[in-house]
């Protein structure tokens, strides 16, 4: 056995415990997505099932609205006192926002206090998740080995789609053994309350972490004033960070956590393959993320940046008027599996490109902080956009409208990152964070 083997399985342990929490929080994120018509129906009642499903999707979306605020203050603190204590921090706050959610009684029970304690759990969820990405991505950049930065970096995204696999089968089971009349009464929540059960198993792995090298060699860490001065003074590049996430945000939520909605209420299409669609795209993310970062390692980030922007900006129209013009369960697969493609393919470059614009001293602040706008004010509220606007234009095919919206401002900011100087998007060669 050569020397090397044993640190690259240290490695590999370490990515691993790592992005643990991260499946957590996806998990929970891509269960509200699935049921949101369930959730709807328990803490929603409304005139129309049209206002009903928008109050739970808008009760979705406002989740990430709390992100920003996450990500400012817990990426301070992790800044300030260092990865791993911050990343076990997220994953309490992650794992009390899921349990309320889980437990709460519907309005027939509890009246307006329920919608209103379900909107509390996902606040919590959205403070938490607003550094989780962010913490995770640049743990990962700092562990990473020379050259491969952008492998290391993409396998947070990919521990994200083991949670949209996971929770995509767990709901074909559930479907498969509950009749639907009792899967919208009560068993939508056996999803919530496994992603309770795993919280456990996910602070032991956690805790076990390692602070990392860069964090421990740096001599000073910014004070929290120090921080936000930095993160004002690098504002514009936060808010070009931020338009570079969108197409990542809005393409990730529309294949994923809005595929079973839009099948349903959309397609008119059986729940459980909607689910099977859901599982392949989160097959199919998990393959490409690393492929394609390791591929943005070898050729730079700025060619993938530009060629899959222009590719979903192209092709994302036309490929979802094709699908609604007939819908059916292969079009839906071979749609969905063509933007996971250009989706994971832009993925593998980005979230490495994003760490490493950011300066050092406030790096996990910067990149959550960008990353959360973008979340926030796109990416979340993906589900309520693409149905409010099929329901105001009668086009079933205007969530492709706002995927092509999406990658014009991604290129934007690439080109604008580059034009800026920003060397660090051509790749981790010519980085000097």
């Amino acid at each position: 056995m050569s020397s090397s083997t044993p640190t690259r399985q240290s490695q590999a342990r370490t990515v691993f415990r790592v992005v643990s929490g991260n499946f957590l929080e996806m998990y929970d994120f891509m269960v509200y997505g699935f049921y949101a018509t369930a959730i709807a129906h328990t803490f929603f009642p409304a005139g129309s099932e049209f206002a009903s499903l928008m109050l739970s999707l808008v009760t979705f979306g406002a989740g990430f609205l709390m992100r920003p605020l996450g990500a400012i203050v817990l990426g301070a603190f992790i800044d300030r006192h260092g990865r791993r204590v911050g990343l076990l921090v997220t994953l309490g706050l992650m794992a009390a926002g899921t349990l309320l959610i889980a437990c709460v009684p519907g309005y027939a029970s509890i009246g307006i206090a329920a919608p209103l304690l379900v909107l509390v759990g996902r606040l919590l969820q959205g403070f938490s998740a607003g550094v989780e990405l962010g913490g995770v991505s640049v743990y990962l950049a700092e562990i990473a080995t020379k050259g491969n930065k952008g492998f290391y970096v993409s396998w947070q995204s990919a521990s994200q789609q083991v949670a949209v696999i996971f929770a995509a089968l767990l709901g074909v089971l559930l479907h498969s053994l509950l009749p639907k009349e009792v899967m919208i009464e009560w068993g939508w929540r056996v999803p919530f309350l496994v992603g309770c059960l795993i919280v456990p198993f996910l602070f032991i792995i956690r805790r076990s972490l390692q602070e990392t090298e860069a964090f421990k060699q740096r001599k000073q860490h910014p004070t929290l004033g120090q921080i936000f001065a930095s993160i004002r003074q690098n504002w514009g590049l936060v808010l070009n960070g931020a338009f570079l996430v969108m197409m990542t945000t809005v393409s990730f939520y529309m294949i994923t956590a809005y595929t079973p909605t839009f099948g349903k209420e959309v397609l008119k299409l059986g729940e459980v393959d909607n689910l099977i669609v859901t599982v392949c795209v989160g097959i199919s993310n998990f393959f490409w993320l690393p492929v394609m970062g390791m591929f943005s390692d070898r050729v730079g980030r700025k060619p993938l940046l530009i060629a899959f922007t222009v590719l979903m900006l192209v092709t994302a129209y036309p490929t979802m008027l094709w699908l609604t013009s007939d819908p059916s369960f292969g079009r839906l697969l071979l749609v969905e599996l063509w933007l996971s493609f250009i989706y994971a393919s832009y993925n593998g470059a980005m979230v490495v490109a994003l760490t490493e614009v950011m300066p050092p001293a406030v790096r996990t602040t910067g990149f959550s902080l960008a990353y959360s706008l973008a979340t926030a004010i796109f990416g979340g509220f993906t589900p309520a956009i693409s149905t409010y606007l099929i329901h105001a234009t009668g086009n079933k095919a205007m969530p492709g409208v706002w995927l092509s919206v999406a990658a014009v401002c991604a290129l934007f900011a690439t080109l604008r990152l580059m034009r800026a100087g920003r060397s660090h998007v051509h790749g981790e060669a010519n980085a000097t964070v």
